[in-house]
């Protein structure tokens, strides 16, 4: 065997060793009733928390006398005798807990506290100060375990590298990375943003079958199923089109959709056969009014998600206040958009 195979061995038996650790700290928790808490309220989250009294110094928190009450994952903890610091993450962000053997009921800090987990699901309260070194903290006068972590965090030192694993396991990217739930919440305002530019400009959301007897709308390899109850084979829909346009001839004159679309053909970091995309019909209008359609629509999303409409790709800079560059189609393959600070190409 050689030494990497070795290590990675004894790496196993560590982590099974820890797995069945945390179990047995469950199952006494069961035992004692108390394994699965849902009595705890919060009152802020850390970003409220940081927003409103990080520019307060500790004179000024102590007069305040704020008590608050937060929830969320302890990710890491220095334990140093009769007190301890822990880094707290919730939705917001962190926070630090200061936790101190004599301000907890008799017990808690000994025969709980010190025996949780990294990775557990914790609740706090306490009076907010700042430490010596001006970091905002809670003082802590309660403290409970509100959820057993089974599963160990990624390596506190390297965070998650190994790119398949972020890729497979999501929710361990998410709690290590706060990069990637950066990204998560820039596309739910981008969503958010889409919804609204498009309903103040008329048009109306619907919803279309994701199932269909003939895949149309884009030429594509479609994903087969079967629907049971009818005998008969169904796809999963690879473009909303036209139903879409089914809508228009009904009646409705703008419409748009913003869903899942499902092609089975090639997978990679640019491609996933299951994908959201945004379409749109609107009645009396022509290709111009699309233009200018688009041209509004991304602007409004720099300004509206970012609060600017300059925005930095590589080493370009794509600036979506001015009017995109107009490329006829038929010279578009000897012409590019002149400079770095422009707009897309239309």
């Amino acid at each position: 065997m050689s030494e990497q195979q070795a290590q990675g061995a004894d790496e196993a038996i560590d982590l099974n060793n820890e797995l069945k650790a945390r179990r047995e700290k469950l199952a006494a928790l069961r035992e004692q009733g108390v394994a699965f808490p849902n009595d705890f309220r919060r009152d802020h989250t850390s970003d409220q928390l940081h927003a409103e009294f990080d520019a307060k110094d500790n004179d000024e928190l102590a007069s305040l006398n704020v008590e608050v009450a937060v929830a969320g994952r302890m990710m890491t903890r220095r334990v140093m005798g009769k007190a301890s610091f822990v880094t707290l993450q919730d939705v917001g962000g962190r926070i630090q807990l200061y936790v101190a053997r004599d301000d907890l009921p008799e017990g808690v800090y000994n025969e709980q506290f010190k025996k949780w987990d990294l990775g557990d699901i914790i609740a706090a309260r306490g009076k907010l100060f700042k430490t010596q070194t001006g970091e905002l903290s809670i003082h802590c006068t309660e403290l409970r375990l509100l959820t057993k972590a089974l599963r160990p965090l990624p390596d506190k030192f390297h965070g998650l590298q190994d790119q398949e694993v972020r890729y497979r396991q999501r929710y361990l990217d998410l709690i290590a990375n706060e990069e990637s739930r950066h990204t998560f919440r820039i596309r739910s305002q981008i969503l958010a943003t889409m919804r609204q530019f498009m309903v103040a400009r008329g048009f109306m959301e619907v919803e279309t079958p994701m199932m269909q007897v003939i895949p149309g709308g884009a030429s594509a390899r479609p994903f087969i199923t079967h629907h049971n109850a009818l005998d008969l084979d169904m796809y999963l829909r690879i473009a909303p089109e036209l139903y879409l346009k089914r809508l228009v001839v009904g009646g409705f004159e703008r419409v748009f959709e913003i869903n899942r679309n499902f092609r089975n053909e090639g997978i990679s970091v640019r491609h996933n056969p299951e994908f959201t995309m945004m379409e749109l019909y609107m009645a009396y209008a022509d290709y111009k009014d699309l233009i200018e359609l688009t041209e509004s629509l991304f602007r409004t999303l720099a300004q509206t998600v970012l609060g600017k409409t300059e925005v930095p790709y590589g080493d370009q800079v794509f600036d979506f206040g001015k009017p995109f560059e107009k490329l006829d189609h038929a010279g578009s393959d000897q012409e590019t958009p002149s400079g770095n600070q422009h707009g897309g190409s239309g």
